[in-house]
């Protein structure tokens, strides 16, 4: 009896697809993903979080946000958050070739619709980034108005806390922040949604 074996793709197969502006391409446990260009309403929520971390950033300079950063774990994982935030203390010390490449401090990811896209970011990316170690990991739904925050518990990251538009996220990583979840889910993502 013969057995079949799965090839892995690893970070190398995955440099050598041609660049595509049209499509992300991860790469988690060897197995390659390919999304769509996000959509406005993806877009949107993206930038006001951005917008309201980096004014949070401004007035307490402890690191940076970078949207859509490659994060290059290992030779089987590498992945585009939507938005990262590493503090100044890791800053240089995680960082090769342009990249991530060890754990940032925080990973938001905003899903994009369908059942294989939520599965993909709360099931399969969170392992990887609780395995990796990201302290603190944030999926953000845009549909539901909704933040699901998991935090590391023994390179697992574990649900602490659904929040939702009515509600104010707070977080150890960023202290004095209450963010106003109605500042991320604003009117100009609604007239998307309807």
């Amino acid at each position: 009896m013969a057995l079949k074996v799965k090839h892995l793709m690893t970070v190398d197969d995955l440099e050598a697809i041609p660049d595509d502006e049209w499509h992300r391409f991860e790469l988690i446990e060897g197995e390659l993903y390919v999304s769509c260009a996000l959509g406005l309403p993806h877009q949107l929520v993206l930038n006001n979080l951005q917008l309201e971390l980096g004014n949070y950033l401004l007035t307490n300079p402890i690191g940076k946000v970078v949207p859509g950063p490659g994060a290059v774990f290992d030779k089987y994982n590498s992945v585009i958050p939507d938005l990262v935030f590493v503090t100044n203390t890791r800053w240089s010390t995680i960082i090769a070739k342009d990249r991530f490449n060890a754990a940032p401090d925080l990973v938001v990811e905003i899903i994009s619709p369908g059942p294989t896209n939520r599965s993909r970011d709360l099931k399969l990316k969170r392992k990887i980034h609780g395995r990796f170690g990201v302290r603190e990991y944030w999926v953000v739904d845009t549909w539901a108005r909704s933040v699901m925050i998991f935090r590391l518990a023994e390179n697992i990251l574990e649900e602490v806390v659904t929040l939702r538009q009515s509600d104010q996220l707070e977080s150890p990583i960023f202290p004095g922040l209450s963010l106003k979840l109605t500042n991320i889910f604003t009117h100009d993502v609604d007239e998307f949604l309807t």
